[in-house]
């Protein structure tokens, strides 16, 4: 048996800890801006594939065949989902979920949580079913690469929201700098 080394804290999970940030005053707004940048980022692209999808046309050589896929209704349905649990998320009392700020209704806290559990699996739904889409309707049929674009921009706006929602989650829940903590 070792010896525990001298910074060793019983109550640590990882063994490797986790760097240490110091953004300073202006983490908060940092975070925000950089959970709006990945939102915007991951919608970008799937609206590319959309618009690249309406506008597709056939080869050159060949006037009559038709391009074999399109993104159709199916392809919107798991960001739909993944922008539903994205505004869940965000609309949840932070304190409530928690249970403090003299929210004593357990009632309210068991609410809250249960409304965060349905927004997580509205996320995870939306970014399983794109990866489903994109095996089902893009990888499985062995379209070329211009044509398979599509699922992974499905799946790329899917996992930008939910990284989306999780900045945006620790972003809103460090304190301000105009917050004062005054207790007696």
């Amino acid at each position: 048996m070792s010896l525990p080394r001298s910074n060793y804290d019983p109550r640590r999970v990882c063994l490797n800890p986790f760097p240490n940030l110091n953004l300073g005053k202006h983490r908060r707004t940092m975070g925000i801006y950089l959970a709006g940048g990945l939102f915007a980022l991951g919608n970008w692209i799937f609206l590319d594939a959309a618009i690249l999808s309406a506008h597709a046309h056939s080869p050159y050589g060949e006037p009559q065949i038709p391009p074999p896929v399109h993104v159709t209704f199916v392809d919107w349905v798991p960001g739909i989902c993944s922008l539903l649990g994205m505004l869940i998320i965000s609309l949840i009392d932070k304190d409530r979920v928690r249970g403090e700020e003299g929210f004593g209704d357990s009632r309210a806290v068991w609410q809250a949580r249960l409304l965060l559990f349905i927004g997580f699996a509205l996320m995870a739904g939306g970014l399983a079913g794109s990866a489903t889409v994109l095996a089902l309707k893009y990888v499985l049929p062995d379209y070329t690469e211009q044509f398979t674009y599509y699922g992974y921009a499905n799946v790329v706006q899917n996992v930008a929201l939910m990284l989306s929602a999780v900045v945006l989650w620790f972003s809103q829940s460090t304190s301000s700098e105009y917050e004062y903590h005054l207790s007696i």
